[in-house]
């Protein structure tokens, strides 16, 4: 490092089109604040393998499915392997980061997870269901996504890297926001039909032991991680998601006090890896 304020290229893409969020409001608000301990300079994830080497640390935020810029994507990983360049999060994230492979290993090993097959021959595996969901293991933001019904499993191409999950009829969604282990907030879609209309929750102990024990398993050293839940009608929590590239935060929802200690943690947590 060649200064006592590290040098941060922020990731972002201001310009994505998400359903009913403001991707750019986010990243306006966290860089406004991260300016005052960082030197700081935003890119869009086109950019970033040409313009990395010139900082010690390169956030990656919310810069969009990575499926709407892949070869660039993979060249910013390759290169950033290669150089050692400290990337946040780092790139050894085995969810939603390596695909949606994970989903099927915590499954397989009897995780709290949303039944998960890849295989026709393995469709007996899944619980009975009215209708099944069908989505691309390297999907993300529900690109992809489908609902299929019960009749028409056996008709799926599996071999193109599908995912087959029962519908479960569950009563919310729920999201627990961690920097580094820290769980600093959850949210919940008290409406299933509206999963971005989202309010606070107060999870209880189980509820925080079920979320950090998938941050325990995904090993990273450091970084921003959400994890999604849903409330199945036993009333357990099931894994819907592990997000540990690019999680939207949606900080505009908490209050201030919240905001300004999740601002605090990334920034500690960002100094901490350089």
């Amino acid at each position: 490092m060649s200064s006592s304020r590290p040098r941060v290229l922020y990731v972002t893409d201001l310009a994505y089109p998400a359903k009913g969020r403001r991707y750019c409001d986010e990243d306006i608000r966290l860089t406004s604040r991260l300016r005052s301990a960082f030197d700081l300079a935003l890119c869009h994830p086109l950019d970033a393998a040409a313009l990395m080497d010139g900082f010690d640390a390169v956030v990656v935020r919310n810069s969009g499915p990575v499926l709407g810029y892949q070869e660039a994507y993979d060249e910013f990983r390759a290169l950033a392997l290669e150089r050692g360049t400290n990337v946040y999060n780092p790139l050894t994230g085995r969810a939603d980061m390596a695909g949606k492979q994970y989903l099927l290993d915590l499954s397989a090993a009897g995780h709290p997870v949303i039944p998960t097959v890849d295989r026709a021959a393995d469709l007996g595996r899944l619980p009975e269901a009215d209708a099944y969901i069908a989505k691309p293991k390297l999907g993300a933001d529900s690109v992809g996504l489908r609902v299929v019904p019960a009749a028409e499993l056996a008709e799926l191409p599996y071999g193109d890297g599908l995912l087959v999950q029962p519908r479960v009829d569950f009563q919310y969604e729920v999201s627990f926001y961690f920097v580094d282990d820290q769980l600093l907030y959850a949210l919940y879609a008290p409406d299933p039909a509206r999963r971005w209309e989202l309010r606070p929750y107060e999870p209880t102990p189980a509820d925080r032991e079920f979320a950090r024990s998938f941050i325990e398993w995904n090993t990273l050293p450091y970084g921003i991680q959400r994890v999604d839940a849903c409330r199945a009608p036993d009333g357990g929590l099931l894994l819907v998601e592990l997000e540990d590239l690019n999680p939207y935060l949606s900080l505009d929802l908490v209050d201030e006090a919240t905001r300004e200690a999740f601002v605090s943690a990334m920034e500690a947590s960002v100094r901490a890896s350089v």
